[in-house]
């Protein structure tokens, strides 16, 4: 018996590309309070009404960055897992998905029938979100209450301002930006802005600037948007990028409520007008490639870029399996401080 595990999370991918196994993922996902933060019967509701049209969408685009071992997002975490085994020296590797297969209850619940009392988790999410973070350490929560699993948890915490994170990050895109580019853009997922102003009432979150300059360290540390401004000038610093070099954007919106700006459609067209021909995208609020990168960006976004009048849009991959993430995760993941 081992006396540390860890256990990875990511977010989770549909079964399939059928549409009844991408409604069914959906439907997991958003009647998530934590990512649709309304009242039950009218999160219900605006659900039910999303799932008329959007799983057949959305089969469409899986199907179009599906590969033949099967989702993306979930064959790179296996992989990234596969590389953690060799690095985490104190226990077996696992993974987990907060939506689908293998879930986080079926996962904690085998590893300690298995005899693992300490384990760490690792939400594999740099920046700090209800709608990431803190609903894969409540479910965890959940399982070991409700299954009433003796266990001790460590739960790696927000590590978008860490070295080891950063200089994974630049170590995987310096080599595109040797091969010529005008402009970088690092796209970050959206978020609704009463996410954010939920957490920090009181605290704006419009403009283009970074809006944490000069907060207080308890708002930053629930900030997404700041955290993601912060991760992306530290980037383009290790980079040696200069200001016009670099701009920041927000993806994958959904509805009508306003969210965290600059959007990223709005950003590709502003640069492809404004005389950029190569542009190379970047996405660091995902550590694998999933449908947001490859199909939001790597087909979407360069047809867009090429309508607006750019050239040529390069997807930057995510950290994925990367040897040098892969080692930078097992050391933050060393750091982990004990759940409370």
């Amino acid at each position: 018996m081992t006396d540390h595990a860890l256990l990875l999370v990511n977010l989770g991918s549909p079964a399939s590309t059928s549409v009844a196994d991408v409604r069914s993922y959906l439907n997991q996902f958003l009647m998530d309070p934590y990512v649709i933060d309304l009242p039950w019967p009218v999160r219900r509701l605006l659900v039910s009404l999303i799932l008329i049209k959007r799983p057949e969408q959305s089969a469409h685009a899986y199907a179009s960055i599906w590969w033949d071992e099967g989702s993306p997002l979930v064959v790179l975490s296996r992989r990234l897992q596969q590389a953690m085994s060799r690095q985490w020296q104190h226990g077996p590797v696992e993974l987990a998905m907060r939506y689908g297969e293998p879930s986080i209850e079926s996962t904690l619940e085998r590893m300690v029938a298995a005899g693992h009392k300490r384990i760490t988790l690792a939400p594999l999410y740099p920046q700090f979100a209800d709608s990431t973070t803190t609903t894969v350490i409540e479910e965890a929560r959940r399982v070991v209450r409700e299954n009433k699993l003796d266990v001790q948890l460590s739960v790696l915490q927000p590590f978008y301002d860490q070295p080891e994170y950063l200089d994974a990050l630049v170590a995987t895109t310096r080599p595109h930006l040797q091969q010529g580019f005008d402009h970088l853009l690092m796209s970050f997922h959206g978020l609704p802005e009463r996410h954010l102003k939920k957490l920090n009432p009181g605290h704006s979150f419009d403009g283009g600037g970074d809006c944490c300059a000069g907060a207080p360290p308890e708002v930053v540390a629930t900030c997404y948007r700041g955290q993601c401004l912060r991760t992306a000038a530290e980037v383009a610093k290790r980079l040696g990028l200069s200001e016009g070099q670099w701009s920041v954007s927000f993806q994958s919106r959904l509805g009508r409520a306003k969210w965290i700006e600059p959007y990223t459609e709005a950003r590709l067209d502003e640069l492809a007008k404004s005389g950029v021909k190569k542009i190379l995208v970047m996405c660091p609020a995902f550590v694998a490639d999933c449908i947001e990168t490859l199909e939001e960006i790597g087909d979407r976004g360069k047809e867009q870029f090429r309508e607006a009048g750019g050239e040529e849009l390069v997807l930057v991959p995510c950290l994925n399996d990367d040897p040098h993430w892969a080692r930078a995760l097992s050391a933050l993941c060393e750091r982990a401080p004990l759940a409370l």
